[in-house]
């Protein structure tokens, strides 16, 4: 959030942590993104690693892959952006600020 309010961005901080997308917003964001279902994978996280999911996400479809997403926020790459036009996972500056010109 930082980044967006020093170049005048307004955002809407939501803590998905606490407040999990729901299967309708992933499908709607992943759809919007134009970015493979394995951007919106936390990677990192403890929840991702427990569930062993490196090895169990290839072979499992889509539908539930949001579904598993949609339950917990820590699954769910962070920062995630989402406007009515696009929407980021992660944060790579080059990529904001390529989306961010396109918006202007």
């Amino acid at each position: 959030m930082d980044w967006l309010n020093a170049r005048g961005v307004e955002c809407e901080f939501r803590d998905i942590k606490k407040q999990n997308p729901t299967y309708e917003e992933l499908k709607l964001w992943v759809g919007k993104s134009d970015l493979p279902l394995k951007r919106f994978w936390n990677t990192s996280g403890i929840p991702y690693r427990t569930l062993g999911l490196k090895d169990r996400l290839s072979d499992m479809p889509e539908e539930e892959q949001l579904k598993l997403l949609a339950t917990n926020g820590m699954l769910v790459k962070r920062p995630l952006a989402v406007t009515d036009g696009w929407v980021l996972t992660g944060f790579k500056e080059a990529e904001w600020e390529e989306k961010m010109a396109l918006t202007d």
